[in-house]
């Protein structure tokens, strides 16, 4: 099993959550850390912004992760959204047994 942390931004701590829920109930990941007080400085559009967000990290199997892009994108409300895979290259062997128990 390949696993993969998924890294997402979100404007919200409630989007987080929304988002979060819905990949779990859905069993495309594991689990998904909120972690709310990130803030984000970045160039959009030709001007510089800033804006108070939250960053998720979804847990899961790599070969999962279009079905969680999907998702994501679908659940998102900006229309470019962070949404990026860092693979997991080692790890407790029974957390990532459990990731790949518990997600389809």
């Amino acid at each position: 099993m390949s696993a993969v942390f998924i890294y997402v931004t979100v404007p919200s701590e409630a989007e987080a959550g929304k988002i979060a829920a819905a990949l779990v109930e859905q069993r495309l990941v594991a689990c998904a850390n909120a972690i709310p007080g990130m803030k984000s400085i970045y160039r959009w559009q030709g001007r510089i912004a800033r804006r108070d967000e939250a960053v998720l990290i979804l847990k899961t199997q790599t070969h999962l992760f279009p079905a969680v892009e999907t998702a994501v994108r679908a659940l998102h409300p900006d229309e470019t959204p962070c949404i990026v895979a860092l693979p997991v290259e080692n790890g407790n062997a029974a957390y990532l047994k459990w990731i790949e128990t518990e997600t389809t």
